[in-house]
């Protein structure tokens, strides 16, 4: 089986993997992801950050959102066309269910904000190994929205997050696959060295 053949069924297994976390492990996890991404060494003082909306078991942004400090704005991802764009949404605002059952702001996405316009951008991910490579659904969202970042330097600096439950072996990564700045769990903070 080669390594594409293989990464649906990783995908799968990791996926179960971060669903089978009790309720209570899954709160206490986005509360210390908090703190590990409020302690980052490049966490901007003021501009965008773009976190996303935790579905299918992906570790929760909620606290991290509430503990921002006052210069920074806190946005989700809105679905234009094969990218990401992004806009602000605060508890309350409106939103919309787009075409993956995902909620997001209620905004025209040509309206929303390009990703070379955030500071920060925490992404979740299904699996991570030591090296830092991220494992996402599948789609390519992040990397066609931040391919800039394969040949510049931050910002936006990319952080991947998830449970510690989802680190394993990955096969190499691909050309088009973009690497993140840095990868937190509830547990470890890893800092990547720029490739």
């Amino acid at each position: 089986m080669s390594d594409s053949d293989a990464l649906p069924a990783l995908r799968a297994r990791l996926r179960e993997r971060r669903r089978a976390l009790p309720a209570a492990t899954r709160i206490a996890g986005a509360e210390a992801l908090a703190a590990r991404l409020l302690a980052l060494p490049f966490l901007p003082e003021r501009g965008y950050v773009a976190g996303y909306w935790a579905t299918d078991g992906e570790i929760g942004l909620h606290a991290f959102q509430l503990k921002l400090r006052a210069g920074l704005v806190y946005c989700l991802p809105v679905l234009h066309g094969e990218e990401l764009r992004f806009a602000p949404w605060r508890a309350g605002d409106g939103l919309v269910t787009n075409r993956f059952g995902i909620p997001e702001p209620d905004v025209a996405p040509s309206s929303a904000l390009e990703p070379e316009q955030m500071a920060l951008v925490v992404m979740p991910l299904v699996g991570f190994d030591a090296s830092g490579h991220r494992l996402g659904m599948g789609g390519g969202w992040y990397d066609r929205s931040f391919a800039m970042r394969t040949a510049s330097a931050p910002p936006p600096w990319l952080v991947g997050v998830g449970f510690e439950t989802q680190r394993t072996d990955l096969p190499p990564p691909r050309a088009w696959d973009v690497r993140p700045d840095a990868i937190c769990t509830e547990s470890s903070t890893l800092l990547l060295e720029p490739r």
